[in-house]
């Protein structure tokens, strides 16, 4: 399935206090979900643009939750990729797929003990349901066949090279462990193999 550009428009941006940023947000038809994504174009891309998929999070991009470090990596994202020229891809996939009733749920049944991929099989879901499929669409329909990934997920990176991306560099991003979110960033190291130097065992 081929997706196209829908909209272009402007938008100045200010995330986590920090300065404001220009960027032009792009909006598709034809995604393979039906879902309402979005990539937000910041500086002036290169010929091998640096790219974060982000997958929505309600808590922590827009309420500052502690419970994840969702917020300072979107805020360090647009940050970074303003500086060398890329996109940042605003995936509508939250609690890594599962919704943010269930997300909830899920932080519920963590307080009790159980890790953030405990607590989604006790609810009957994926570990994680994300699905990156759009993004790719997203990239090929704005010309872009190669970037650097701005991430600490590997799964990201598999899903884009299946999808037809070439993924040049993966270049990780900051930890931002805090004491009430170590527990989650140990889980995601020790479990998926995300790149965070010191937290898994």
């Amino acid at each position: 399935m081929t997706a196209e550009v829908r909209t272009r428009v402007r938008i100045p941006l200010r995330l986590d206090g920090g300065a404001a940023v220009d960027a032009e947000a792009v909006t598709f038809r034809g995604l393979a979900d039906g879902g309402e994504h979005l990539a937000f174009v910041l500086g002036t891309p290169g010929d091998v643009p640096l790219v974060r998929p982000h997958s929505e999070c309600l808590t922590g991009d827009v309420f500052g939750s502690a419970r994840c470090d969702c917020g300072p990596q979107l805020a360090e994202a647009v940050r970074r990729i303003s500086e060398t020229g890329g996109y940042l891809l605003y995936l509508r996939q939250e609690g890594r797929g599962i919704g943010l009733y269930n997300k909830l749920d899920a932080y519920a049944l963590q307080d009790g003990g159980l890790d953030t991929y405990a607590a989604n099989a006790a609810l009957g879901l994926p570990e994680d349901a994300r699905d990156y499929t759009v993004a790719a669409q997203m990239l090929a329909a704005l010309g872009v066949p190669e970037v650097d990934l701005l991430s600490n997920n590997p799964d990201k990176a598999a899903q884009l090279k299946a999808a037809g991306i070439v993924v040049r560099a993966q270049v990780p991003t900051g930890v931002f462990a805090t004491e009430t979110n170590v527990r989650y960033l140990r889980a995601k190291a020790e479990q998926t193999g995300h790149t965070l130097p010191g937290l898994a065992s």
